[in-house]
Order: C-alpha cells, then structure tokens, then sequence
C-alpha cells in the first residue's frame, strides 16, 4: 500500500465534500430581505420593467460611476446590443480573445460581424494588446476585452489602439462587476461595458440577467430602444431591435445583493490571500502559478484559476473530483476551436498561449462564504495529489535507473 494515501481509520470523520459554488449560503444570509422585495414584486404585479428595473439601473449607475445604465435579458444579450449599437455587422471585423466564455465570440457573429482572434497574456489571461495592434486591418470596428476571471485587462494600450484607429471599444465585463482598472470600474473602461446576472457571478441574480454601461447619452438612448424592439413609444418602432427586457423580479433580487456586493468582493479577495499562504505552508509554491492581481488591477476573483505546472492539471483534476473537493475548468476548449467557428480556419497552435491555458488551468472554490476549514480542506486535497504523485514518479525514476545499471 502506498504510504501517501492512507485510508481513514474508523473513528476518523469522512470529509465534507466541498462544493465548488454554494449558492444556498448566501441566500440563507439574505433570505429576508429577498423574500420582501419578491413579494413586493408579486404584490405590484409589474414583473417586466417598471421602477425596479429603473430603480436598479439608478443603483447600478452609482455603484460603478457611469452616466447611464441599461438593463437587459442576459449578458450574450448586451454583448448583441452594444455592437448593434453602435452599428457593428457585415463586413466588419472585431478583435478579442479566444479565451473566454462562447458568448464573447458568438455575440461576434451573431451582430454580423467577423470575429477576430488574438492571443492571450500568459500572466492574466487577458487579451494581449500588442496582438490586437497586430490585428487591426481597414475592417476592424470594434476590440472586445474580456475582464477574464474578475481581473481587468490592461486597458491603456487598448485605449492608445482605439484612438489610433478609431475603434470603439466594448467591455466583456460579466465576470468583473467591482473591479477596479487604475482606481476606475470596469464598465466605465471603454465605450460601452456589458455585464451578467447570471446566478454564478458575483452579483447573481435567481435567473438570466444583464446591464449595459456607458457615458455617451446617444448610445444609451440607442440602447434603451434596441431592448424593446426599436420602439421609442406608443408602439413607434425607428428601428429593429430585439426582446431583451430585464425582469422587474431580477431587478428586486439584484438590488438585495447589490448592497452587499463589496463585502462579498472582499471575502473573495481574503479567500485568495489565504489559498496563497496555504499553498506556501503545504509546499506547493513550485507546483502551482497562482493568480495575482496585475497592477493597477484590484482583482473580484468570479473564479481563482491557477496552472498546474508539470503537465499535471488532469491528474489533479480527477484526485480533486475523488475527493469530493469542487473544481472545475475554465475552458476546456478556446473558442477558435469550438467547431461552429472551423470556417474561421484556425488550426491548433494559432494561439498557443490561449490554447497552453486550456491545457494547464484549473479552478477551485472562491466563493464568499467559502472560509478558512474548507480552504483547508482543499489545500489538503490538492497536497495528498500532487505529493502522492511526486512520490510515485520519484519511484519510478529510481526503478528505470536500477534498471539501467542492471543492464
């Protein structure tokens, strides 16, 4: 028997499995006050728009210091919207990145446009902007930066890009709700900023939901009619838009934890704190690339994705699921080789750093109410894999070598 795993004697207490998100906890912390507002809701009978999407657009408006906040169906939804918006279709091409959810690509495709693909930093994950200038053709309307994970992109070289070639420039701002570029929120970072509500993200709501951001008064208008099929009024279509009304219930719900969002941001923050001193006292430090927030990044961590050096994260990956511990990847495949985008023409190692993430990363849990035991727990689970695993490869190198000598 090997002497890295041994198995529980029958006085030990068998673990707790430990989720990778647990959504219930944070609703039992909050049940009151979402209960109110619900049967608030139900009381009006107005479940669609109306003063609680209004209201909650005035409260998102503040949160994040932007002049005008849309709300929308979902965050695919604002992607849609903000390149319709500003005029974005056949014809044109628009840069992001290849590491990201689907939506990110499809919304391309979906506005009518050609998405265009560039490579990742290998630190942040984020689009990397030296690719992006490398890009940019006499097609090129739009750059999509994705706030990957809850952290940023480096947004001043996009902006000297933008400016260089008077591009618009739309924030994929899902995973980042609260977090901060150069002390500004992302949202607020570029032309229009789209965000979801989807119930995993930091600010989730009991359903599919999303917003849009932005400054410019004629782009909000824009928007706010693209949501209700063009209408401006009195069933007076200017244009055609699509059905993408928030939901007075999501609104309430949103509301609640809007109120609670920078606590919550600041739990995760301290639960990332924790796993990098953890890591360190286990002997992990070699093993893992952590993330870390890139200056002047103040990172909300929608997920704490790290590598596993080695050519290991598999094997780590099915130790962790035997384990009962939650993990997951983040993404398992790049949309470049997603086969609906094969017409595209991207073959394997087109973007290697993007593809070399979604061969190496894994994700653990994060989440607020996660705390110090289970963090441990985690920890533990992660040291008993990848030490078991040294220890196995440690004896197989020894086994060849005596092999050898016997030879």
């Amino acid at each position: 028997m090997s002497d890295a795993i041994l198995p529980l004697s029958s006085n030990e207490p068998i673990p707790t499995p430990v989720p990778m998100i647990d959504l219930v906890e944070q609703y039992e912390a909050i049940r009151d006050e979402v209960r109110q507002v619900v049967d608030e809701v139900f009381q009006s009978q107005h479940f669609v728009m109306g003063a609680q999407v209004a209201d909650f657009e005035k409260e998102f408006e503040a949160f994040v210091d932007t002049r005008h906040a849309i709300g929308c169906g979902s965050g695919t939804d604002a992607l849609i919207l903000a390149l319709r918006a500003l005029d974005v279709g056949p014809g044109d091409e628009v840069i992001t990145s290849p590491y990201s959810f689907f939506a990110t690509g499809s919304s391309i495709h979906l506005a009518g446009a050609t998405p265009v693909f560039v490579d990742i930093d290998p630190e942040t994950f984020n689009i990397c902007a030296d690719a992006v200038e490398a890009a940019v053709t006499s097609r090129t309307k739009a750059i999509v930066p994705v706030h990957l994970f809850g952290q940023c992109a480096d947004m001043q070289p996009l902006w000297r890009i933008a400016v260089r070639h008077n591009l618009a420039i739309v924030e994929d701002a899902a995973q980042a709700i609260g977090a901060r570029y150069a002390g500004r929120h992302a949202g607020v970072l570029g032309t229009i900023g789209c965000f979801s509500f989807f119930p995993t993200k930091n600010l989730g709501g009991a359903g599919d939901g999303g917003m849009l951001s932005t400054d410019d008064p004629d782009l909000a208008a824009r928007l706010r009619r693209l949501r209700v099929h063009g209408d401006i009024g009195r069933y007076e279509h200017v244009e055609i838009g699509v059905n993408s009304r928030l939901d007075a219930l999501q609104a309430a719900v949103l509301r609640v934890k809007l109120r609670h969002l920078d606590a919550w941001s600041q739990l995760r923050r301290e639960n990332a704190a924790r796993y990098e001193q953890l890591f360190q006292e286990h002997g992990l430090s070699e093993q893992l690339e952590l993330p870390r927030p890139a200056p002047p990044c103040e990172h909300v961590y929608n997920q704490y994705v790290m590598r596993v050096r080695g050519g290991r994260r598999d094997e780590l990956l099915a130790g962790l699921r035997d384990r009962q511990i939650g993990c997951a990847v983040y993404y398992p495949q790049p949309i470049h080789r997603q086969a609906c985008f094969a017409h595209l023409g991207h073959q394997a190692g087109a973007f290697p750093e993007a593809e070399r993430a979604s061969a190496e990363t894994i994700a653990l849990p994060i989440y607020p109410e996660l705390g110090a035991q289970r963090q441990q727990q985690v920890v533990s689970a992660i040291a008993d894999v990848l030490h078991a695993g040294a220890k196995a490869q440690d004896r197989t190198y020894h086994f060849r070598d005596a092999d050898k000598r016997a030879a």
